[in-house]
């Protein structure tokens, strides 16, 4: 097969990694990818959000199946154009990845076909959000509605913090059109996890559990950001609560769009509070995490080609997937001062000598080469994975390996996987 991956960021790299291993995969373009994917695939210089160009090329390179990363050109609808064009594609349609476009549609659907959720309501204007806040009190979450690159979420202790919350989205226009409307909802308390599952329109199957790390710094200080690590399983999804969380929340989510006349397809990712009442959703994503991604593919042992092409074809009832027994775990480098302004340019050494070690690999996000050299060229610039036989193994792995990378201008969390380390000890 003539196979093209859409994205450049480390969980394309990581999608390409697993992709390039197939026996059914005889050619292997990435648009536009990074210098780690330029390892494994032909980076074609086309962005992510450019679906006509995307079209074209698909077309006229006679691309059998085409990987859909990001959740942009999800929305804007790229699955809808390849799928007119007569083009598989693996990813939900314009109309389904709403589940992620919009915040309010996703909530709407949970109130309406009783998946667990936190209460909530929607707001396009600022007066009325605030009342609601001074009605429901704090802690409570504000969220900008549409897109907001993972940034669209403010955790807020008080009320003061919520009105500057609301003010910041939706009067100082920090994410733009995403924050037209706001969401504002319960806070919930408990343990936060990741849950996937391939749905092919009628049937789902669960991949592994994970646990991200949002803040930009060690022990949950400093801003949320896309994502500074994470590893996989996750200990506090059980094999109870995985059933529980197919049962009352995936399960019912696939035959919630189906009714709604827009069937999902491609990966649905719950990100998920684990509370003592049970797990409840705190959002839907149209497309695989970043860094999630990343330890999940390290430990897959069956073919990822296959399993993608099953989604897309309506096969999922007649896969099953093997997982490897370790633990994996992602630290992502970032450049200094991400997530907010940060420079670009800066040469990356050693990555040789990390990929050396065993069990380890370093997947690119925001690189570019310059013939052999590899230089930054974005916030967060790579996620260094590493399995082990527990996710104590897999961190000290994964640090050892982070410790071999010259790069003076990045830094990462230390304390990826302290969760369930602490549990364990």
């Amino acid at each position: 097969m003539r196979v093209l991956v859409v994205g450049s960021g480390g969980r394309e790299h990581a999608l390409c990694w697993a992709i390039a291993k197939s026996p059914k995969c005889k050619k292997l373009y990435c648009a536009p990818g990074n210098a780690g994917i330029a390892k494994v695939a032909e980076c074609v210089d086309i962005g992510a959000d450019d679906i006509d160009d995307l079209v074209c090329f698909a077309i006229e390179n006679d691309i059998d199946f085409v990987v859909v990363g990001p959740e942009a050109p999800l929305v804007a609808g790229l699955v809808d154009q390849l799928m007119k064009s007569g083009i598989k594609a693996f990813g939900p349609s314009a109309q389904a990845a709403k589940i992620e476009g919009s915040k309010g549609f996703m909530k709407d659907l949970c109130a309406k076909y009783n998946i667990p959720s936190g209460y909530y309501d929607r707001f396009d204007e600022p007066d009325a959000a605030k009342e609601y806040i001074l009605r429901k009190r704090a802690p409570i979450v504000v969220k900008a509605d549409g897109l907001a690159a993972g940034k669209g979420v403010i955790l807020c202790r008080n009320e003061n913090e919520a009105y500057a919350a609301i003010d910041h989205i939706m009067a100082e226009r920090a994410f733009g059109e995403a924050g037209d409307e706001v969401v504002i909802e319960e806070f919930l308390r408990g343990e936060e996890a990741s849950f996937f599952a391939l749905v092919d329109g009628e049937h789902a199957l669960p991949l592994l559990s994970a646990q991200d790390h949002k803040s930009a710094h060690d022990g949950g200080e400093g801003p949320n950001t896309g994502g500074m690590g994470a590893y996989s399983p996750a200990p506090v999804i059980t094999g109870k609560m995985a059933k529980t969380i197919m049962n009352t929340i995936i399960l019912p989510t696939v035959e919630a769009m189906a009714a709604e006349g827009v069937p999902y397809k491609g990966v649905l990712y719950a990100g998920l509070m684990i509370t003592n009442d049970g797990p409840k959703v705190l959002e839907f994503n149209a497309r695989f995490g970043d860094p999630e991604t990343q330890p999940l593919i390290l430990q897959l042992k069956s073919d990822l080609l296959e399993a993608l092409l099953a989604c897309a074809e309506g096969r999922l009832d007649k896969l099953k997937l093997k997982w490897r027994d370790e633990a994996a775990l992602t630290v992502v480098m970032a450049a200094n001062g991400y997530p907010g302004y940060y420079e670009k340019g800066a040469q990356i050494k050693g990555l040789e000598k990390a990929e050396e070690l065993d069990n380890v690999v370093v997947f690119h996000a925001g690189t570019v080469a310059d013939g052999p050299n590899v230089f930054a060229n974005g916030g967060r610039v790579l996620g260094v994975t590493a399995l082990g036989k527990t996710v104590a193994d897999a961190q000290k792995l994964a640090y050892q390996a982070v410790d071999l990378i010259d790069w003076p201008e990045g830094f990462c969390r230390r304390d990826i996987g302290w969760r369930t380390i602490k549990r364990r000890k």
